[in-house]
């Protein structure tokens, strides 16, 4: 068993890895800038290093300090939490080349699933059900519009190194592919430094699916059901449910076992997401991110695991604690993200937390570092706390919902939190007939910036 890990993130994802680590009796090291100096993971974890300024570039990104913190705490092992390291091959083989343990997947799997082309190569071969689309990388504008002709429109051109909705453009018929397919490519450039671009058939009322998986890296895997991750602004998810109110347990088993033997048929290791575009009965593979997902709270609710222990266990070499026939789904549960942000128009509103209040009862959980006093630093991700609410059945979890956002106190920055209470009103999100279009309408017609 592992001693002491180090957390190399900040936030709430940061506080979930030091409550995991703590109940198994492992210490722990934070890690912060020193704009979070204050902030509820450093306070929480065993001992905390200061590894930088408040620039992610220089401190959370830096991969020596990250090391160096290891070094000097006797940390044998490190968690990337998502985002900043928690998808760069380079640093998970850097970590191993200190004999430090990764707590995630290996590098070549991350390097893999990192290339949208790769990926969707290696999916394909593994039996996993793929987007009509280009084989590879899409070089010229006569090639787009030859493969344009050829799916069909409309078609989707996305940056190959591409993630979080940049270097993505739709052409909806001929006159719009060129506009499209140099954006795209500018976009990828501009934000990845990586200007290859590929083609796939742009579905015109799909729903975002995603399968949990997770493996022991020898060669075992199974799944944890699905996720519907459809309420979406600017591709980035705001509410998340599971299980799908529109999968059946014969589409989730068939799924499910597709993903789960693909990822044993790699030794994949840890937990992974497999994302899908599902249209009329239909998956189609568009990613796999190799970590673990902000809105992994409601696979552990209706299943009754904790997702991080066991990404602990299995980076230690020892076996799964449960198997497939283990996982049966109890009840339903919801995600939503609230962000410090102001409406209309989502602008980012760092600042004082002048009162905070979670929420709590039966089914609810939190996943905050909020406290009274609290400075939210205007460098990062605006998002500051993921409510959580588990129930008997849908109707049950949406009601749980609406009682715990009343509940909920955040003073001093405005939040997303007056967007939900008006999505709970709505008849579609009462009944689950949305897809991942539904809110950008919605916001165009009720929020008007």
């Amino acid at each position: 068993m592992f001693e002491k890990i180090l957390i190399a993130n900040r936030g709430e994802i940061a506080l979930r890895v030091i409550r995991a680590a703590r109940e198994m009796g492992i210490a722990t090291v934070a890690v912060h800038s020193t704009a979070d100096a204050d902030a509820m993971h450093v306070r929480m974890a065993d001992e905390s290093v200061c590894i930088g300024p408040p620039s992610s570039s220089e401190s959370y990104l830096s991969i020596p300090a990250i090391i160096a913190a290891c070094e000097v705490t006797g940390a044998q092992a490190i968690h990337p939490g998502y985002g900043f390291l928690s998808e760069n091959a380079n640093f998970v083989q850097i970590v191993e080349d200190h004999d430090l343990t990764f707590i995630g997947p290996s590098a070549e799997h991350i390097r893999i699933m990192g290339d949208k082309i790769t990926a969707k190569d290696t999916m394909k071969a593994l039996g996993v059900p793929c987007v009509p689309g280009s084989e590879g990388g899409v070089a010229t504008l006569k090639e787009a519009q030859t493969l344009g002709e050829e799916i069909g429109y409309p078609v989707i051109i996305k940056a190959t190194a591409g993630g979080g909705g940049r270097g993505m453009k739709v052409a909806r018929d001929a006159s719009e592919m060129e506009s499209a397919f140099l954006t795209a490519r500018s976009e990828g450039k501009a934000a990845f430094g990586n200007d290859e671009v590929y083609i796939e058939k742009y579905l015109t009322t799909p729903r975002h699916i995603e399968i949990q998986v997770f493996g022991d890296g020898k060669g075992q895997a199974l799944h944890l059901g699905e996720r519907d991750c459809s309420l979406q602004r600017r591709h980035q998810k705001v509410l998340e449910e599971a299980p799908g109110p529109c999968i059946t347990e014969e589409e989730r088993a068939r799924i499910g076992k597709i993903c789960a033997e693909a990822c044993a048929n790699i030794n994949y290791r840890g937990a992974g997401t497999i994302e899908f575009l599902y249209e009329n009965g239909e998956f189609f593979f568009i990613e796999m991110n190799t970590r673990l997902q902000v809105e992994h709270p409601v696979t552990e609710a209706i299943f009754g695991v904790d997702l991080v222990q066991e990404q602990i266990r299995v980076a230690e070499g020892l076996p799964m604690s449960f198997t497939q026939e283990d996982l049966l789904i109890n009840g339903h549960a919801i995600e939503v993200r609230i962000t410090a942000e102001k409406l209309p128009d989502f602008a980012p509103r760092p600042g004082t937390i002048t009162q905070f209040h979670a929420p709590g009862g039966l089914g609810v959980r939190m996943d905050s570092a909020l406290y009274d006093g609290y400075k939210i630093p205007p460098y990062y991700d605006s998002l500051i706390a993921k409510l959580i609410v588990h129930g008997k059945d849908r109707p049950s979890a949406l009601n749980r919902l609406a009682r715990a956002l009343g509940e909920l106190i955040v003073d001093g920055v405005d939040t997303t939190v007056p967007l939900f209470h008006a999505l709970l009103q709505e008849e579609d999100i009462q009944t689950g007939n949305y897809n991942i279009h539904w809110l950008e309408h919605w916001l165009e017609t009720n929020l008007q910036a």
